[in-house]
């Protein structure tokens, strides 16, 4: 029987643009404008500075590519890496909650590097790509059956930059299955950087970003391939994820487009924190809730919310480690009844006023046998008199069946173009909208990254 990958590769290479439809196009061109937004709030971010000093050795102008929100142009596959790092390192990227994967944060990371340093991708070719891209990673991450090891987001994310870029380039089939496995002999993420609440996780994208846009480079260059990369004694299956049956997913390819299930994450945290606060911020809207007297807040969610998020709140908490940090989150949701970037500075994760009403937060794991669900999640607030307020939700705020308004979504990409690294222009901003609008029309998507670098 051969290997599940080729199915993978037959789904890229034969489906047409004519044959998406409607709604993932939509969809797709919302989360493309999404991801662009969250990399330029993500220019500011921790460890940014140090990673640019890092990569910042010249190469050949045919070789090098631009960074979203800097004054950088470096070699491509570094580009990727840095590009990935800042879509990431905000927690504020969309995100396939059955999948449990960041769908858009390596596969656009590479596309844009790669288009910078070619110049031969159109809008439509982003489109497609990016939907493609979507399909592979979402379907790897439905089709498994236990619980994260590796960080999922970055294993299955080189896979939809693969996917990507093959997609773009117009890779045969023979080709494709080559990229996929020199991505997969090079995949990296352990769960450990997010168990700790590690700036790491974000590198995490960026290193499978980057090994994406090489392994593609050496597939191109005629490096051979694996026959087991999916399914193999020692594959994707088996080995980066303990249990699955990607069998399961197959026939679902060309039929179920897998970007119309993508959510957004409305605050800059972890998506298992969307949960508790959005719980809160639905209590808060039917109830006068006085911060100050409130005694205790108890929320109840599945196991790997828990891992992901219930973590101990602490005085010392890094930025990474606070957005990351459920008690943390729904503090600052009670006190402001919202999440914004600049709740995510060290001074605002010093406040005490803020840890003092985190310590009141009690995060506990639920029944839910599903390791890799996220929903349903309880919230009981209880005030110093007795009284209690109460709110269970299965659908989180984001998810498509409870989306964004296109307000909310524009609200957010405008918030974080201004939050770039360096000034750029509000009217640029303005102006990406309309063009992502209309990106059936583009002949060539650099003009999106001309007007991102300022």
């Amino acid at each position: 029987m051969k290997d599940a990958i080729e199915r993978f590769a037959d789904h890229i290479v034969e489906t047409n643009f004519s044959d998406i439809p409607d709604t993932a196009i939509h969809s797709a061109k919302t989360f493309i404008l999404d991801t662009l937004g969250v990399g330029l709030a993500g220019s500011t971010g921790p460890y940014v500075e140090e990673l640019l000093n890092a990569y910042s050795s010249a190469s050949p102008a045919e070789l090098a590519s631009r960074v979203l929100g800097q004054r950088a142009k470096i070699n491509s596959a570094d580009a990727a890496l840095i590009n990935g790092f800042q879509i990431h390192n905000s927690e504020f990227d969309c995100v396939h909650e059955e999948a449990v994967i960041h769908t858009m944060t390596v596969l656009l990371a590479v596309l844009l590097a790669d288009a910078d340093r070619r110049g031969k991708i159109n809008g439509i070719e982003l489109l497609k790509s990016a939907i493609l891209g979507v399909d592979v990673a979402c379907n790897l991450g439905v089709a498994c059956t236990s619980g994260l090891q590796f960080f999922r987001p970055a294993t299955a994310g080189a896979f939809a930059g693969v996917a990507a870029v093959g997609s773009a380039r117009g890779y045969d089939k023979e080709q494709l299955i080559r990229a996929f496995s020199l991505a997969y002999i090079q995949l990296s993420g352990t769960m450990q950087a997010h168990t700790e609440g590690s700036s790491l996780l974000a590198l995490q994208i960026g290193f499978n970003a980057r090994n994406a846009l090489i392994a593609c480079d050496l597939a191109e260059n005629g490096l051979p391939g694996l026959q087991g990369v999916l399914e193999g004694r020692f594959g994707y299956f088996g080995l980066i994820e303990a249990q699955g049956d990607i069998r399961s997913v197959l026939s679902s390819l060309g039929k179920t487009w897998r970007i119309n299930e993508v959510a957004h994450k409305p605050f800059p945290s972890g998506r298992a924190t969307h949960g508790i606060v959005n719980a809160i911020q639905e209590i808060q809207n039917l109830n006068t809730i006085n911060v100050d007297q409130i005694d205790s807040v108890e929320a109840k969610v599945p196991s790997l919310t828990h891992h992901l998020v219930g973590r101990p709140i602490h005085d010392a908490m890094e930025i990474s480690y606070a957005r990351l940090n459920g008690q943390y989150a729904a503090s600052i949701m009670l006190q402001k009844r919202f999440i914004d970037i600049d709740d995510f500075t060290i001074d605002a994760i010093r406040n005490k006023g803020s840890l003092d009403l985190a310590r009141k937060v009690h995060i506990k794991i639920d029944d839910n046998p599903d390791p890799n669900a996220l929903s349903p999640v309880e919230v009981e607030i209880r005030m110093e008199n007795g009284e209690k307020f109460f709110k269970r939700l299965d659908t989180v705020y984001g998810n498509p069946n409870k989306p964004l308004t296109r307000d909310a979504h524009l609200a957010k990409f405008r918030r974080n173009w201004k939050a770039s690294a360096i000034s750029l222009p509000i009217e640029d901003g303005e102006e990406i909208i309309k063009i992502i609008d209309n990106l059936e029309e583009v002949e060539d998507i650099r003009v999106l990254l001309d007007l991102a670098t300022g």
